[in-house]
């Protein structure tokens, strides 16, 4: 598995400005940009790098896994490790983020922690 680094940790909160005053004011993160995903969210930068991912949560997008959604990482070699992937049996959900030029795998954990494993470039 090419799996390089801890990417980000996606949060759900029913509190965005909240959250997002937090993460800017008391801990130093900016809040930058992020793509159009339908719903409100955003996107807390740490030299240079969006690393907690804040996803506003109501009753329509209720969340599984409590407050954590998801944890990602930094990966490389798509194919290799899509395939790898199917071998083990898992069969992973894909997505393209076009604008910031990522492709990615999602996969659950043995305890149903939701992984995405992000291939930027690729």
């Amino acid at each position: 598995m090419n799996v390089q680094l801890l990417d980000h940790v996606t949060l759900n909160t029913r509190h965005l400005d909240d959250c997002i005053r937090f993460y800017s004011e008391v801990l130093g993160m900016e809040n930058g940009p992020r793509p159009d995903f339908g719903f409100p969210g955003a996107w807390m930068y740490l030299e240079g790098r969006p690393v907690v991912h804040i996803m506003a949560m109501d009753n329509a997008r209720g969340g599984t896994s409590g407050p954590i959604d998801h944890i990602a990482f930094r990966c490389k070699g798509f194919d290799e490790v899509k395939a790898r992937l199917l071998e083990a049996g898992y069969t992973p959900g894909q997505n393209i983020v076009a604008d910031f030029k990522i492709k990615q795998l999602y996969i659950d954990d043995p305890d149903g922690v939701k992984i995405e494993l992000n291939f930027v470039g690729e």
